[in-house]
């Protein structure tokens, strides 16, 4: 099958080195001349711009994979392509966007008579061998039409249809709220450990519990991976980002009256893993002093 293919970051690169391991013929661009160069030399047909690359799918209809970043880019490399497809085209969006986001492309591209699929994607730097967990939603017929660049992408039974414009990027919403309490729960449980008097091996107890365990997971054998690197992970500051769907997935169980909590508090250990030396603590250790004498360290 044909697609064209936007983005190639970490995992826009390998998905497209997949697809060609499958046989489709993949146009590709990326605002990275380097990185458009480095797939077209792996098989890919290289554009030198969005309209480029549409202009060299042959297919009838067409169909663009966009994998950049969610917000503004994503925003703008779809607005470009509703001016440069036609009637009966199709757009994919495999990136983090939210899906409410999506659920209004679907819709503006519709009036224009091209269809919008919102692929949630999982897999991170392990898809290119392991394959990715797709989570499409969108209309049904140009869903099927798309399934043999799902099916290559994905890992035997790791691709489906959820639902109608929206649902994908509302399932890996969920997912990816999921794994924040997960990480969460683990980072907790090997901190408790690590403290323990007993000198613990946390590569060995990581591995142990994937054999068996009720609690074994892939991130678990990232974590044996991780401490077998460097067991006191002195070359890792403890700063943890987020690229927003955890916030997404605490906002819609606001909205929707469901109590989360787990999610909450690992979002907000997020927050505070970016915090040196935090005002409210601060705040905490004056008021101690204030109304107990209890000693302050000062700077």
């Amino acid at each position: 099958m044909e697609l064209g293919f936007v983005g190639l970051g970490r995992m826009g690169r390998n998905m497209v080195v997949r697809l060609l391991g499958g046989k489709h013929r993949i146009v590709a661009w990326d605002r990275s001349p380097e990185a458009t160069k480095e797939v077209a030399g792996q098989g890919a047909v290289a554009g030198s711009d969005l309209a480029d690359l549409v202009a060299k799918l042959s297919d009838s209809p067409r169909a663009v994979w966009v994998m950049v970043p969610a917000g503004e880019a994503t925003e703008g490399v779809i607005r470009e392509l509703s001016t440069l497809l036609r009637r009966g085209d199709a757009v994919v969006d495999g990136g983090n966007s939210y899906y409410k986001d999506s659920v209004r492309r679907a819709a503006a591209l519709a009036e224009r008579g091209i269809d919008f699929i919102d692929a949630g994607t999982s897999g991170g730097i392990w898809g290119l061998t392991v394959g990715y967990c797709l989570m499409v939603g969108g209309p049904e017929a140009a869903c099927a039409r798309l399934a043999p660049i799902f099916t290559t992408l994905a890992p035997e039974s790791g691709y489906a249809r959820v639902g109608g414009s929206g649902a994908g990027h509302l399932v890996k919403m969920v997912h990816n709220g999921i794994e924040y309490g997960m990480m969460q729960a683990y980072a907790e449980g090997f901190e408790i450990l690590r403290a323990s008097p007993y000198g613990l091996d946390l590569r060995q107890i990581a591995s142990l519990w994937n054999h068996g365990s009720v609690v074994r997971s892939w991130l678990l054998e990232l974590a044996a991976a991780a401490f077998e690197e460097d067991p006191d992970l002195e070359h890792v500051r403890g700063y943890v980002e987020d690229s927003g769907e955890g916030r997404w997935t605490l906002m819609e169980s606001i909205e929707r009256a469901v109590p989360a909590p787990v999610l909450a508090l690992s979002l907000q250990s997020r927050f505070r893993s970016r915090q040196e030396d935090s005002f409210q603590d601060k705040v905490l250790a004056a008021l101690r002093h204030k109304f107990g004498g209890h000693a302050v360290k000062t700077t």
